[in-house]
């Protein structure tokens, strides 16, 4: 997963657990720590000015609960965006309104404050890039990171496409990458055909049977 899309990947976090259920990635603070080191390319630099902190990055509950209230605003705005269609079914009844959630995500934005820097090495173009201020608790810097990221994803061209995904008990929300994509991933159309068939085939013998 791309930086892009890296709000979105934290969504995905609450998904199918495969019998039926719910389940949560970042459920203790070792799925969080499990979930930032995958995830290291992407948070490059927003957990401090020392390269590679992402990849040794361990949570633990402050961390896990502010990613958490950060996941839970993102999910709300994304049941928001996906409108009028219906949201991920894990988020009905749970989630915070899209005013709380705006305020939840623009807190977290603003825990740790940013200055742009300009960087411009020997025989290379110049480049814009930022200093997190190294005061800042690891807890704030991530939920801060992850804010900043769901923001820009909000804002920008790809929400229009952002889609829940209606195959039978699948919880995710997806990009939708070409006009045809009905689903998150090939085995949720697969699953959704079945189910399909099968609601064919009780109303035929429905039928026959009146």
């Amino acid at each position: 997963m791309t930086g892009d899309h890296l709000a979105l990947d934290l969504a995905v976090t609450i998904r199918h657990d495969g019998h039926g259920g719910v389940a949560d990635d970042l459920a203790d603070p070792a799925g969080l720590t499990r979930w930032v080191r995958e995830h290291a390319d992407a948070l490059s630099g927003v957990l401090g000015e020392v390269p590679g902190s992402a990849a040794r990055f361990t949570a633990d509950e402050a961390a896990r609960t502010a990613v958490v209230e950060v996941r839970t605003a993102v999910r709300a705005l994304f049941a928001r965006a996906v409108l009028p269609g219906p949201p991920s079914r894990a988020d009905a009844g749970r989630l915070p309104s899209a005013r709380q959630a705006l305020d939840r995500l623009n807190t977290a934005s603003a825990l740790v404050p940013v200055a742009p820097r300009l960087d411009w090495p020997d025989g290379a173009e110049p480049a814009a890039a930022h200093t997190v201020s190294a005061d800042a608790a690891p807890a704030d810097r991530l939920a801060a990171a992850l804010a900043r990221a769901a923001i820009a994803f909000l804002a920008g061209p790809e929400r229009v496409l952002l889609r829940a995904c209606p195959a039978p008990r699948c919880v995710r929300y997806f990009v939708k990458e070409h006009a045809r994509q009905e689903w998150c991933k090939p085995s949720c159309g697969n699953r959704a055909r079945v189910a399909r068939h099968h609601a064919r085939q009780r109303e035929e013998r429905a039928g026959q049977g009146s």
